[in-house]
């Protein structure tokens, strides 16, 4: 077996006996299309300017492979560089371009574009002294790709392996990918999925940051790093190599046969911070095409947590039927206790007084589909059992818990489990650390995902206006909206404005409230009426930790939602969104201290056109909800 690797290095050297080579100093530069943003390459290190202002400075790349056999095969002395990609040689570049619109099952936005340039700097890595053989095939030569995607939005790269004729073995061990910021630049850092948020200068970090990474720069730029297409490579967060100098640090080492790809390293970059959760759609392109051909039963909706006995679920489905909501959901502990291996999820506990189809069963009879809650435990042991015991109940969803995320084993793993809920038509939401990269454009039954510090925890509203700016960058988190519980930090307009602000195909409403709990609010009716799905987003005002207003369409008719921090503030808000030439009822939702009620929530209604503005005077913790009904 080494006589045959070394052969086949031998081979792959020969081939640059007959092409052109270049260092792999020779500089290289892609354009976004609208010409703003450019990715320069030189010897192994690039930079990112966008309109002449400088986004990334001179910045390394590559990867660290380990592989001694593979180094013999290509008499290559690793011994004298600092990095395994110092001595890759330069090949051949090829440029290209995309400009194509899909259209989504589900979404923000009823259809998204995908347009880029691209360009695909081939490496090699050998000794040129050692070259000899000319017979071999030179498709088969390269050995690691630099791929590059400019788009309007921003930057993405990664490195790619092409196929081998012996389907090479690599272990990647760790990335020199880094992105190297002028000073004064500051980052809002969160060390776990479900952390808070702090605004740090890039020095002295003590622990890895999440992604996405959102900084505003010296120059007034802001700029988030993320991660894309990631389904079976380990997990990245982001440390500090040196001050001003971030690395994208991957969870362990990675094991692949080729032909094989990183996930995507991806620089969103905007004139304001509104710009970026206007562009997240950029994570969506980064994915392969849609792998399933029938979407029909895959269907977004809003969704009631039910105590786990027969009369508290059949009082939840009532009550989320007349609220007009698609779910109810039967969390931990249906099937026993979550801790233990022995418990299983192919029967429901013997404590219980229920079954899975009896409560499918009143539920369909309501216009309303069941999820099932299965930790990781089950879901490793059982998954194959589970999946088509679920679909032979007539169970829509699972949301996984407690799932294991970071190494390459645990990704792997979990985007297989994902695609086998697909086979049997069954949705997925991720809970606990897994943060979305864009999958769900593959496999769109993965409809959302926790990593995030929602109403589990009880943040404050500061928290609550940062999130749209740094976690909802990648793609739709499952927040747990609360209403009634006395334990939220904040008003309830804010809470009911969560719904237009915060994007999840699936939305989890009245967590840790029961039906009793409500008591006729008319206000509820904002939660009754908006969709989780819409055919156009626009984030209208915002900044990370102040404020936000964002605006969703659906049909003819326009949800909103305005959220502020600790602090009160007036938002004039200009209705121009609204389509021309026609009149809306604007249902307007707002604190009110004075009312007196248990809520607070006064409702005003007034007609209105695109011309108009309102004007929100938001309380301290507070917000607003609107919806703008077509007349």
């Amino acid at each position: 077996m080494e006589n045959q690797i070394i052969n086949i290095g031998k081979r792959l050297l020969a081939v640059c006996a007959v092409v052109a080579i270049s260092l792999c100093c020779k500089a290289q530069s892609v354009s976004s299309p609208d010409g703003k943003l450019v990715f320069n390459y030189s010897n192994m290190s690039y930079n990112i300017t966008y309109d002449g202002k400088t986004v990334i400075e001179q910045s390394a790349l590559g990867v660290e492979i380990e592989n001694k056999l593979l180094e013999r095969a290509l008499a290559v002395p690793n011994e004298d560089i600092a990095h395994w990609c110092d001595n890759l040689r330069q090949t051949s570049v090829d440029m290209g371009s995309n400009d194509e619109t899909w259209t989504p099952p589900y979404g923000e936005w009823n259809s998204i574009r995908d347009h880029y340039n691209s360009m695909t700097i081939h490496f090699m890595k050998g000794n040129q002294e050692k070259l000899s053989d000319e017979t071999y095939d030179k498709n088969r030569f390269y050995f690691m790709n630099l791929e590059v995607r400019a788009y309007n939005e921003g930057i993405a790269f990664r490195y790619t392996f092409p196929e081998t004729s012996n389907g090479l073995f690599i272990h990647l061990t760790d990335e020199v990918s880094e992105f190297r910021f002028a000073p004064g630049a500051e980052a809002l850092c969160c060390s776990w999925a479900q952390g808070p948020y702090t605004w740090q200068p890039l020095n002295n970090w003590t622990d890895q940051a999440e992604r996405p990474l959102t900084l505003r720069l010296a120059n007034g730029l802001a700029v988030s790093l993320l991660e894309g297409g990631l389904v079976d490579y380990a997990r990245t967060k982001f440390c500090l190599k040196a001050e001003n100098v971030v690395k994208a640090k991957p969870y362990s080492s990675v094991d692949f046969m080729t032909p094989y790809s990183t996930s995507w390293r991806v620089v969103m970059v905007g004139e304001k911070f509104i710009d970026l959760c206007n562009h997240d759609y950029m994570i969506l392109n980064l994915n392969e095409k849609q792998k399933i051909d029938d979407t029909s039963w895959i269907r977004p909706g809003k969704m009631f947590r039910s105590n786990l006995d027969k009369k508290s679920l059949f009082a939840s489905i009532d009550f989320a039927a007349e609220r007009h909501f698609q779910y109810v959901h039967l969390d931990a502990g249906w099937y026993g206790s979550e801790r233990k291996m022995e418990s299983s999820a192919l029967r429901v506990d013997p404590s219980r007084d229920f079954t899975i189809p009896e409560i499918v069963e009143y539920a369909k009879q309501k216009g309303l589909g069941v999820f099932l809650y299965v930790n990781q435990r089950a879901l490793y042991q059982e998954l194959d059992s589970i999946a088509p015991l679920f679909e032979k109940w007539g169970v829509k969803g699972i949301k996984f818990g407690f799932v294991q995320v970071g190494n390459q084993q645990w990704t792997t793993w979990l985007h297989y489990a994902v695609r086998k809920c697909a086979e049997h038509h069954l949705m997925v939401d991720i809970h606990d650390e897994y943060r979305p990269t864009g999958y769900s454009r593959t496999y769109p039954n993965l409809m959302t995902a926790e990593g995030i510090r929602g109403n589990e925890e009880m943040p404050d509203a500061t928290h609550n206006v940062t999130l749209p700016f740094t976690r909802f960058l990648c793609g739709p988190a499952d927040y747990t909206l609360c209403y009634f519980s006395n334990r939220v930090k904040c008003t309830k307009a804010h809470q009911l404005a969560m719904a237009a602000v915060y994007y999840s195909p699936l939305t989890w409403m009245f967590w840790y409230d029961k039906p009793e709990f409500y008591k006729g609010e008319k206000e509820i009716e904002f939660w009754e009426k908006i969709p989780t799905t819409f055919d156009d987003t626009r984030v209208l005002q915002g900044n990370p930790g102040e404020y936000i207003v964002t605006a969703r369409r659906s049909g003819g008719d326009w949800f909103v939602g305005a959220m502020t921090n600790n602090d009160a503030r007036t938002v004039t808000l200009p209705l121009d969104f609204l389509e021309k030439g026609k009149k809306y009822t604007a249902h307007i939702y707002e604190d009110d201290p004075s009312l007196g009620t248990r809520t607070n929530v006064k409702i005003s209604i007034k007609s209105v056109k695109n011309k108009k503005t309102i004007t929100l005077n938001l309380q301290k913790s507070g917000g607003a909800a609107l919806w703008f009904e077509e007349q």
